[in-house]
């Protein structure tokens, strides 16, 4: 599968060794929408199947899906 673009701002870091180390990837504008990985890029990947769940479920639900934000790192 190709690797598409993402359209929302994700926060990467890293977790901390006592709760497994690795990195965690969070997305801002989708509330309670995250995953991770052993490397950022495996979280950064894995970000994006949660991503596309966490929309699929708020449209299965009826609910609205925000749109993704101007949010940028500095």
């Amino acid at each position: 599968m190709p690797e598409t673009r993402l359209e929302y701002a994700v926060v990467v870091a890293p977790l901390p060794r006592e709760d497994g180390g690795g990195f965690s990837a969070t997305v801002p504008d989708l509330p309670g929408c995250m995953s991770d990985g052993e490397t950022p890029e495996e979280a950064l990947a894995n970000v994006r199947d949660a991503i596309s769940a966490w929309i699929e479920a708020a449209e299965e639900l009826g609910h609205s899906v925000p749109r993704p934000s101007a949010y940028r790192a500095a």
